[in-house]
C-alpha cells in the first residue's frame, strides 16, 4: 500500500533544527543595521573571489546561514521554497537514514554545491554569489525521488504526485530557472549536489 507524504507527517528533529537554524539567521539578517549586514555578506557569505582569491574558506559553510540575494537583499522566496521543503519532505529521509546520517548528507551536498558554484564563477564576468542551503535542498528533492519513486505525496498538502514526479517535476523547474535568468554558478551548485546526492542515495 502507497504511503502518502507531506503536510501531517510530522518534521523531524534534525530537519527541525536546520529550519530553525535557517529562519533564525535569515531573520536576523534582515534586521541587521546596513552596514553590519555588508560586514556579514564580506565575511559569511560566499563569492568565487572571496573563496578561492582571499582564501576566505570558512565561507564555504558559512554561506549557508542566509539565502542572499546578488545585491545583499534576504531572497525570501528562496527561504520560504527551503522551509517548506524541511517542513513537507526532507524529514522523510531524516526518518529513512537516520539523523546523523541525514545532518552528514546536508553538510556534503552543501560543501559539493558552494565548491562548485564558486569555481565556476571563477571562469565566469562578474563575482557571483553562492548562499544559503539550496543545493541541499534541491539534493534532497533528488534523494527523495530515489528512494521514495512510488510513494503518493500530496504536493502543498492537495496535488498528488509520486515522489519521482515530484523530482523530475522539481528538476525541470530548476533547470528552467537556471536557464531564463542564466544563473551558470547557481546551476553548477545545484548540478553538483544533484550528482552527489545520487551518489550517495544510490551508491
Amino acid at each position: 500500500m502507497q504511503r502518502r507524504l507531506g503536510f501531517g507527517q510530522g518534521i523531524t528533529p534534525g530537519a527541525k533544527a536546520l529550519l530553525i537554524a535557517t529562519v533564525a539567521s535569515s531573520l536576523l539578517y534582515a534586521f541587521l543595521p546596513e552596514n553590519v549586514r555588508l560586514e556579514f555578506l564580506r565575511w559569511a557569505t560566499a563569492t568565487d573571489h572571496s573563496v578561492w582569491k582571499s582564501f576566505y574558506l570558512w565561507q564555504l559553510v558559512s554561506t549557508a546561514l542566509v539565502p542572499v540575494q546578488p545585491d545583499g537583499a534576504l531572497d525570501f522566496v528562496g527561504l520560504l521554497f527551503q522551509s517548506l521543503m524541511l517542513w513537507m519532505f526532507l524529514p522523510s529521509l531524516e526518518s529513512w537514514w537516520g539523523r546523523k546520517r541525514f545532518l552528514y548528507f546536508a553538510l556534503w551536498t552543501t560543501l559539493a554545491g558552494t565548491v562548485a558554484g564558486t569555481l565556476v564563477g571563477l571562469a565566469l564576468p562578474g563575482v557571483h554569489v553562492v548562499s544559503g542551503i539550496d543545493p541541499f535542498v534541491f539534493a534532497g528533492v533528488i534523494a527523495f525521488g530515489v528512494l521514495f519513486a512510488d510513494r503518493e505525496v500530496r504536493f502543498f498538502g492537495a496535488v498528488p504526485m509520486t515522489g519521482k514526479h515530484l523530482t523530475i517535476g522539481m528538476t525541470a523547474f530548476v533547470a528552467l530557472f537556471i536557464l531564463i535568468g542564466q544563473q551558470w554558478a547557481e546551476g553548477a551548485s545545484m548540478a553538483a549536489a544533484a550528482l552527489l546526492s545520487l551518489g550517495l542515495t544510490t551508491g
